[in-house]
């Protein structure tokens, strides 16, 4: 059984159709290596378990040895020493390299996405008060034409002094 406050945390990070993609992928990458890590550090202990020379020993550790791995930490205190612990290693460092790299990729798209967002609004404000201003200078200029026409049409129909 799955308990709830996980559940409740998927459909958090996944579930809500209005998010964006940016935030579907985070929330995806962050589930996935979740569950690599909490995967990974069984699978390990597994391998391990029967090994004279290992490090990895309980799933305390283990679970520390799989979050340093898939951060790429690495400190050296755990390690594998079999095959079969080596390739869960592999796996491991791989999801994590991969979902990093992604969750880094989405949050810079979502960054230069807002960026964007912001310049085309800047844009279009400074495209609306041009229009505005030559707006209203035609309109001035309207003007400044109709009276000097008034004043030239009233000149010449003056009698001569």
């Amino acid at each position: 059984m799955v308990p709830v406050f996980l559940t409740k945390a998927v459909e958090l990070l996944l579930g809500r159709e209005g998010r964006s993609l940016h935030l579907k992928a985070v929330g995806g990458a962050t589930v996935v290596l979740a569950l690599t890590v909490l995967a990974g550090s069984w699978a390990v202990l597994v391998a391990e378990q029967h090994a004279g020379r290992a490090t990895i020993t309980s799933y305390p550790r283990a679970l520390w040895w799989s979050a340093e791995t898939a951060t790429t930490v690495g400190y050296g205190d755990f390690y594998p020493v079999t095959l079969w612990g080596r390739i869960v290693a592999v796996v491991v460092m791989g999801v994590g390299i991969t979902t990093y790299g992604m969750v880094t990729a989405a949050l810079a798209t979502w960054f230069v996405g807002h960026e964007r967002e912001r310049r085309h609004r800047l844009a279009a404000s400074a495209e609306q008060t041009a229009r505005h201003v030559r707006e209203e200078t035609a309109q001035l200029l309207h003007e400044r034409f109709d009276r000097i026409e008034r004043l030239l049409a009233d000149a010449g129909h003056r009698p001569p002094e």
